[in-house]
């Protein structure tokens, strides 16, 4: 097991909690100008960078039909997000006031039941499902789809025809009307998963960095993931926000992380990236509504508002995967052998 590929989930699912923490806290505290302190939304790309290393390591040189292939993926990620997302719809039936960004609608259920893009009834200007944090999904089930086909051809094949699929529906969706789903699938934003495959591609092939350049390549990428997301906007996350990514995740699988000291509770918190990442969005939910309720003002506290965001948030995604997640497979959280 590559267990800085735990460690990097874990951080990106942190750095998202964080951006929305801090979303959230301009509402609880509008006096303070939260827009300077706003960023971990780039922790989405590592996310796509790593989806795509990780389904072609796990793939490559092994008999896998598309038919068991998607059957993995399915197991691993609709059961919990469907709860999540039937809880929101009927809290945002029953009690709409506790999720701003969700309203009721049937047909914007199903179409994030069925990981469709669909403008959200809460805000029309932006296609994002039920459970706003999983537009990403929407994109990995996506990328899964085109990655289970493309399993039919022999393994050398399979990069030059992700290559070509993606750039026929990318220049499609620019050529054909505007629609919901030309906007949706015609980011750029899906060839991080692209990106992903062929760093799982080197890395089977053994081309890696230098540990020196290694080292370089994840604090540098790093570095300028802050740097452009402070600089650069959403339109150019591709290239600015992309391509640091892909930065850290190649300096991050070329290093031997086996002869470093081992950080279980990160390690844990990769395992449990996932469920952080779905039900994130409910625990700062309830730090809202438990700051505009209490008589003083101690959750408006900035500091404390965020870290409360991030342990709260570890705290519930470590409960529901310990609750969602077979016992016998929690035994990956061990460390690895030297």
């Amino acid at each position: 097991m590559l267990v800085q590929l735990q460690y990097l989930r874990a951080v990106a699912a942190l750095m998202v909690v964080y951006f929305h923490a801090i979303l959230q806290l301009a509402k609880v505290n509008p006096a303070l100008d939260a827009t300077t302190f706003v960023y971990g939304e780039t922790g989405v790309d590592i996310f796509f960078v790593l989806s795509g290393f990780v389904m072609w390591l796990t793939t490559s040189g092994r008999a896998m039909s598309p038919i068991d292939f998607a059957r993995r993926r399915i197991k691993r990620i609709v059961p919990l997000y469907w709860l999540a997302t039937l809880f929101s719809a009927v809290v945002a039936l029953v009690a709409p006031s506790l999720l701003k960004s969700t309203v009721f609608d049937l047909r914007h259920l199903i179409a994030s039941l069925f990981f469709l893009p669909w403008a959200n009834a809460a805000d029309p200007s932006t296609i994002t499902p039920v459970v706003v944090p999983g537009w990403t999904l929407n994109y990995e089930m996506f990328f899964y789809l085109v990655f289970a086909l493309l399993l039919q051809l022999s393994e050398t094949r399979r990069i030059p025809a992700m290559f070509a699929v993606f750039a026929v529906i990318l220049i499609a969706c620019r050529l054909l009307p505007e629609t919901t789903v030309t906007r949706f699938y015609g980011e750029p934003i899906i060839l991080e998963f692209l990106a992903g495959a062929v760093l799982g591609w080197l890395y089977r092939q053994k081309v890696l960095l230098p540990k020196r350049w290694a080292w370089a390549a994840l604090i540098i990428g790093f570095a300028f993931l802050f740097i452009n997301e402070a600089l650069m906007p959403p339109e150019s996350r591709f290239y600015a926000w992309g391509i640091p990514a892909i930065f850290i995740v190649y300096g991050a699988v070329s290093i031997d992380f086996s002869r470093l000291p081992f950080i279980g509770w990160l390690n844990y918190l990769g395992d449990c990236s996932y469920s952080i990442y779905i039900t994130h969005a409910f625990t700062l939910a309830f730090l809202r509504v438990a700051a505009d309720r209490l008589p003083i003002g101690i959750l408006q506290q900035p500091v404390l508002f965020v870290i409360l965001s991030l342990v709260l948030s570890s705290i519930g995604g470590a409960i529901i995967h310990e609750i969602t997640t077979p016992r016998r497979k929690v035994a990956v959280a061990s460390r690895p052998p030297a």
